[in-house]
């Protein structure tokens, strides 16, 4: 069983205009069967810090003792922190920023994700930082309409073209009980 394959059942009620006898409100109750989400609240947030502090160790290294000036210094961390990433996500599932951040990285199989694909993860970080434009409007009483423009960027494409999920330490024992479970089922059937 793979990630991708788990599903989740929601059961969505839903008010109707009809009234009981007693003059309360009759709902309906639909099931949905949805695909499990992994992503959690401020991800691409989290993640995006958590990549800076894991080039912060290689910047000062590099910029204090080896006395490069700071854009080298900054553009030889980019390489150094890919590949140190890298191995402590195929060891460990996590790097320093994301240790912080308590995130973990796993694969379609729950498992911490093998050194090539992880590379390719990392490399692919680079073209992740791709911003989406929004307009946000917001009416206040002290200084009435006001219009402000906000980038994000985001920061999933690695993870879909790797088939690899970001979540939180304490997201991966539940996930894999699930897909534990799953395999169960499929072995009795």
């Amino acid at each position: 069983m793979k990630i991708s394959e788990l599903k989740e059942r929601k059961i969505v009620r839903r008010a109707t205009r009809n009234f009981d006898f007693e003059g309360k409100r009759i709902y309906n109750e639909r099931e949905y069967v949805l695909p499990y989400k992994i992503d959690f609240y401020g991800s691409d947030q989290k993640r995006q810090f958590a990549k800076f502090i894991d080039m912060i160790p290689f910047f000062l290294v590099l910029y204090f003792i080896f006395h490069l000036p700071i854009i080298y210094s900054f553009i030889a961390t980019i390489p150094l922190v890919m590949i140190l990433g890298s191995i402590t996500e195929t060891r460990w599932g996590t790097t320093l920023g994301k240790k912080l951040f308590k995130i973990k990285v796993i694969d379609d199989y729950g498992n911490y994700p093998e050194i090539t694909k992880s590379l390719k993860r990392n490399f692919l970080c680079l073209a992740n930082f791709y911003p989406s434009f929004s307009e946000r409007t917001v009416k206040d009483v002290a200084f009435g309409t006001r219009t402000f423009f906000e980038t994000r960027l985001s920061m999933f494409m690695n993870n879909k073209l790797c088939t690899t999920y970001t979540l939180k330490e304490s997201q991966v024992w539940e996930l894999r009980k699930m897909l534990d479970q799953d395999i169960l089922k499929q072995k009795k059937m």
